[in-house]
């Protein structure tokens, strides 16, 4: 993620040689220790996810295709920890080259993209799923699935592109480059308007799931809760029950990745909209970005969390993963389940 300290603030890339950080001591301390806490969280969370897509086949749903992609873009996230830490603590000179500094803001950005990508998709299934659940078990298959998931990847690989001739290692005129290096933005790249394309592909990614997702949203819970005609037979309502939870899942996956991706898009507004920066306190400006920074990598470790506090199943699975004593606990949790659905494959974790 590039958190762009210097850049919202006029001149301060262009005049300050200090190579000192722009934070006190007071505040990089705790905010680096909930960064390193997120990395361990985000990275063995999204681990397990995988690992339990991976070990146990009666946990290979469509659903759970989509959520362990994602773990594996929350995981490559973290890359860019490091770096941004060390920005925190001292943001020039940049010591880790021109290409790091691309490749991990690029990385970054793909990774943001391809999120957004799978949980509009995975939204899109669980519409298919309660509204029309008939063309649903023709449409959905795990084979399709698999396709879908490698073409969002590849969206999200050529629509993050620009990125990388956006940013680069480079110093103010006039200054010692092994003082003021810094990875930012580049100036010429700025002037040329390659900035606000980004940041209009940047706010359509943002902007428009958004508003899809939430209309979505709201018919899928319309359908579940307000069903005219009821849940007659017990297989219909353990589906539905099955229905709702994984349809509350994903929303809180949704509104926490909303939540926790939204200081970092307004403040690239900001800084895109020529000289509002100008109005805006150099500290808020900072701070802000600091913030932005910390939910940043909040959201790629917050989802093995949330599966964890709303399924049952995860729970399980993931308690026979760090305890094998509780083998035989997970397979009658999944015999269970299997019983209730009759073989559905559009069901996620429970």
């Amino acid at each position: 993620m590039n958190v762009n300290y210097t850049e919202n603030t006029p001149g301060s890339s262009t005049n300050d040689t200090d190579t000192s950080s722009l934070f006190e001591i007071e505040i990089l301390i705790p905010v680096t220790i909930i960064c390193i806490v997120l990395f361990v969280l985000g990275v063995t969370g999204n681990l397990i996810t995988i690992l339990i897509f991976k070990r146990y086949k009666d946990m290979r749903s469509t659903v759970n295709m989509y959520l362990s992609s994602m773990a594996i873009s929350d995981i490559l996230i973290f890359l860019g920890l490091p770096s941004d830490l060390y920005r925190i603590w001292k943001y020039k000179p940049y010591i880790f080259g021109d290409f790091i500094c691309k490749f991990l803001i690029y990385l970054s950005e793909m990774c943001t993209y391809s999120t957004i990508l799978h949980i509009t998709t995975v939204s899109v299934e669980r519409y298919l799923a309660v509204c029309y659940p008939l063309k649903a078990k023709i449409l959905i298959t795990k084979k399709r699935v698999k396709i879908i998931i490698g073409i969002l990847w590849i969206i999200a690989l050529v629509t993050s592109g620009p990125v990388l001739f956006l940013y680069g290692v480079e110093h103010p005129l006039g200054t010692l480059p092994a003082e003021t290096m810094e990875c930012r933005h580049l100036e010429s790249s700025t002037q040329s308007g390659l900035l606000l394309i980004v940041t209009w592909v940047s706010t359509t990614y943002f902007i428009v799931p958004t508003f899809f997702l939430t209309l979505l949203y709201g018919l899928i819970f319309r359908k579940l809760w307000r069903n005219p005609h009821g849940i007659q037979d017990t297989i219909s309502r353990n589906r539905g029950k099955h229905h709702k939870q994984t349809v509350k899942m994903l929303a809180l996956v949704v509104l926490s990745f909303v939540l926790c991706w939204l200081p970092f898009h307004i403040g690239r507004l900001l800084f895109a909209w020529t000289g509002l920066g100008e109005f805006i306190h150099y500290h808020l400006t900072q701070y802000f970005n600091l913030v932005s920074m910390v939910l940043f990598y909040l959201s790629a470790s917050i989802n093995p969390m949330l599966y964890n506090v709303m399924s049952q199943k995860y729970r399980a699975a993931m308690s026979k993963i760090l305890n094998p004593r509780q083998d035989s606990q997970l397979r009658n949790t999944i015999r269970s389940e299997q019983a209730s659905l009759e073989g559905t494959e559009t069901t996620s974790f429970k």
